[in-house]
């Protein structure tokens, strides 16, 4: 069902609408928060003008998808330095509870130069919903936004159907031309709705207990996004993982479908370094098509020096290493430093592109 049943009973008149499930979209949805099926959540809302357009449409077809070829700025230093992200992109982010995810996704929302942006938030605590608006996305950020919200205690049916009309509402805008940021929070919750209906009409349970239709809807809610012929959506999505494992099915399907993954480690929050990003397990993998050489050789340079002081951590802080052993650690315990302070943004900061990269060059120079 899609809501309550209190009242329901046999011999109950039926009355078909005759249309699948539609959506009224139009400018005047800037700055709205919507539930699961598209109605306002907002207590005064005036009527705009619009059109109904369906929430199940086909992803575009292959040979029309314009290729990625420019970049779309974060203001996130970490992800425009070492995985930058192109318009019409599509990117995880991979994390356990309690990592940053949210708090990402509002830096995002509010500095990436992107020009309308569509958040769903699927699944999640109802608390969390306004916390996330006034804190994370702020006002700022709410002006050029649309918010769908399908919390946790919302049937199954429209929480699924929450992510379709997120959807929806980004290609209305991108078929205008705008560069929309499409975020959805989280994608994981977006399974466990399907799982529950699909075990509900009786699938059999399969990895984990997600049923064979889970894995057959991530794709097709998956591939609406990207670039079309006026506009492009640029995806973000939020992957939950299970005890922190990277391979569990649902993460191990969606980063098979994404071009990148982005992710949070918990021992880099728990020593207060945010956005707590992973460098050495996150990739983009359109990076080498948008970006120059200058800007791939240095962020190769940060991950080798990283990986290089990170090897022999262990033996520094007992103090086994020897300055001058090894010229290639010693470059890596200089740098050091400047790399995490490089890694490191404040909730409020905003980096513009170009200064990212110039301090990005500065790490090394």
């Amino acid at each position: 069902p899609l809501g309550s049943l209190d009242g329901v009973a046999p011999g109950c008149e039926v009355q078909a609408t005759g249309t699948s499930h539609r959506v009224k979209v139009g400018p005047g949805l800037l700055g709205q928060v919507l539930d699961g099926l598209g109605r306002s959540l907002q207590a005064r809302t005036e009527d705009f003008p619009g059109k109904l357009v369906p929430v199940m449409n086909v992803p575009p077809d292959p040979l029309k998808r314009k290729r990625i070829s420019e970049v779309l700025a974060t203001g996130i230093k970490a992800i425009d330095a070492l995985f930058t992200c192109g318009s019409g992109q599509r990117l995880g982010i991979f994390s356990g509870s309690g990592v940053g995810k949210s708090t990402l996704l509002g830096m995002i929302a509010r500095n990436s130069s992107a020009d309308v942006n569509v958040i769903a938030l699927i699944g999640e605590r109802g608390r969390e919903v306004l916390d996330f608006l006034e804190r994370d996305l702020g006002p700022e950020g709410l002006a050029r936004s649309v918010v769908v919200a399908a919390t946790s205690d919302q049937p199954a049916l429209v929480r699924i159907k929450g992510a379709f009309v997120a959807t929806a509402i980004a290609e209305y805008f991108r078929d205008q031309g705008k560069k929309v940021m499409l975020m959805m929070d989280s994608i994981t919750r977006f399974a466990m709705a399907q799982r529950e209906v699909g075990l509900a009409v009786g699938e059999p349970p399969a990895t984990k207990g997600y049923t064979p239709s889970v894995f057959a809807l991530l794709p097709k809610l998956l591939e609406r996004a990207g670039n079309g012929e006026k506009g492009s959506i640029t995806g973000l999505y939020t992957v939950l993982v299970d005890g922190d494992d990277l391979n569990e099915p649902i993460a191990d399907a969606v980063r098979g479908i994404l071009d990148g993954h982005i992710v949070l480690s918990r021992d880099l929050a728990a020593r207060n370094h945010y956005p707590s990003i992973d460098v050495l397990q996150s990739v983009s993998r359109l990076m080498v098509e948008i970006t120059g050489e200058e800007q791939q050789k240095l962020a190769a340079l940060l991950r080798e020096n990283l990986a290089e002081y990170l090897r022999v951590e262990d033996l520094i802080n007992i103090g086994a290493y020897q300055k001058g052993s090894n010229p290639e650690v010693d470059r890596a315990i200089e740098v050091y430093p400047l790399i995490i302070g490089f890694l490191k943004q404040g909730i409020h900061e905003h980096w513009d592109y170009h200064d990212t990269l110039k301090m990005l060059k500065e790490t090394f120079t």
